[in-house]
């Protein structure tokens, strides 16, 4: 029921993602009554769907805190309970971003030793492929030993999604050299620096992003926030000059693509999708959420921190 073409577009993502993934069953939460006439518009039947109805909806604009408090019966709540329980694998909507972030949070819980989850971005390389940018939004305020976790985090998703065998492991700063950045960014150069547990290859500036200087990026929320929607903004306004529609790098900037962010650093799958998500964005997005369950990331997230409590 979340996004501003809800739930239309969302009905018929799902349509198509159930043909081109047979192995996968997708559960749709929302309410049934209010989705009828999509489901005649998409030519869908709600009988091809295990269909689980919730009566309220969190609008875009709510307190993400208060409105999974007092909405316990709206979709967002409702596929956080299914998650929590084990009888859904992954959770992703195109919903209220902080009510996501929050129901993450509170419902399925940080893995143990993790300090806060992030969320994610894809970075396309010039060179083809991808690396990943984190955090870049749900932490405005970090401290060291957060950018370190993201590190880790970072690291195992570049290679056990992107199959980087040995993925580098930047520090997004204003200069290449150790000192370097602001306080945040020196505490943290030297966490990074003598962690086994990741191959750290120093700071890495804004020219090095797109390029093959590191596969994850980390840096604190409001920076990775502000360098991402700068990236969304040159993408939209070359695209309405006409500037490189048939060019591929520009392509991988279309976040239809790729249909939405990983929280990492929680105990299950939830990505949280585009407000203006469409239906080839939301097909993407559940491929993400197969992805993700299929490599077993979680597990390896739950494994990794584990030692890191141990030592």
């Amino acid at each position: 029921m979340g996004g501003d073409f809800a739930p239309l577009e969302a009905i018929k993502g799902a349509s198509i993602a159930k043909q081109k993934f047979p192995d996968c069953e997708i559960v749709l939460i929302g309410n049934k009554e209010q989705s009828a006439q999509a489901f005649k518009d998409a030519g869908v039947s709600i009988s091809d769907f295990k269909f689980v109805h919730s009566e309220e909806v969190i609008g875009m604009s709510e307190h993400a805190t208060k409105a999974l408090t007092q909405k316990k019966n709206s979709s967002i709540s409702v596929g956080f309970h299914l998650l929590k329980e084990k009888q859904i694998d992954a959770f992703c909507s195109a919903g209220n971003t902080g009510a996501m972030m929050v129901g993450a949070m509170f419902s399925v819980k940080a893995i143990e030793g993790i300090l806060r989850p992030t969320i994610t971005s894809v970075l396309p390389k010039v060179s083809g492929g991808f690396g990943l940018l984190m955090d870049v939004g749900a932490n405005a305020d970090c401290k060291p030993e957060m950018l370190h976790q993201f590190a880790i985090l970072g690291s195992l998703y570049c290679k056990f999604m992107y199959g980087i065998e040995n993925p580098k492991v930047g520090l997004l700063s204003i200069g290449e050299e150790k000192e370097k950045g602001d306080l945040l960014r020196q505490a943290t150069y030297g966490i990074m620096e003598a962690s086994k547990q990741y191959n750290f290859v120093g700071n890495v500036e804004g020219r090095d992003l797109f390029l093959d200087k590191a596969d994850a990026v980390v840096t604190d929320g409001f920076t990775g926030n502000v360098v991402l929607k700068a990236c969304e903004s040159m993408y939209y306004i070359l695209r309405k000059k006409g500037i490189g529609t048939d060019d591929e790098f520009l392509d991988k900037f279309n976040f239809e693509n790729y249909g939405g962010s990983a929280i990492l650093g929680v105990n299950a799958p939830v990505i949280i999708g585009h407000g203006i998500s469409k239906a080839n964005t939301f097909v993407n997005m559940i491929k993400l959420s197969r992805d993700i369950v299929e490599s077993g990331l979680i597990d390896k997230f739950k494994k990794s921190f584990a030692k890191e409590i141990t030592v």
